[in-house]
């Protein structure tokens, strides 16, 4: 499984998480290396453009429908929504946050076996 972190940070925020996180991710990929900031479809682009995948088999993970899901699924990503954070808490009981998510999870603990278990269907 290729794996990513990609959001809203600055380039020093982009530095700390490469150091911590390099050796355990393929991508760590910031709003200030790109020059586009979530929700921007800008963004969404370049995800699409560093991940060795086709759109529609991107999981975009993330806790905002609006900043996050919404636009995600624009550029034809699949989604899933976690269940932390007070824009997750606001938004989680919203038609919206039900009805786009491929998933929708309390932790990313769970998105593992869920991930499995939607390819073993889907092949």
């Amino acid at each position: 499984m290729w794996l990513g972190i990609a959001g809203n940070q600055t380039v020093r925020a982009g530095g700390i998480l490469r150091s911590l996180f390099a050796r355990d991710v393929d991508l760590i990929g910031t709003s200030d290396d790109w020059g586009a900031s979530k929700p921007d479809p800008e963004f969404f682009t370049r995800v699409a453009e560093v991940v060795p995948a086709d759109p529609g088999e991107i999981l975009y993970v993330g806790d905002r429908v609006d900043n996050d899901l919404r636009p995600a699924v624009a550029a034809g990503m699949r989604t899933a929504l976690v269940h932390r954070g007070p824009w997750a808490t606001i938004q989680w009981e919203a038609e919206e946050a039900r009805a786009l998510p491929t998933f929708r999870v309390e932790s990313l603990l769970e998105l593992s076996p869920l991930i499995k278990q939607f390819n073993a269907r889907e092949h």
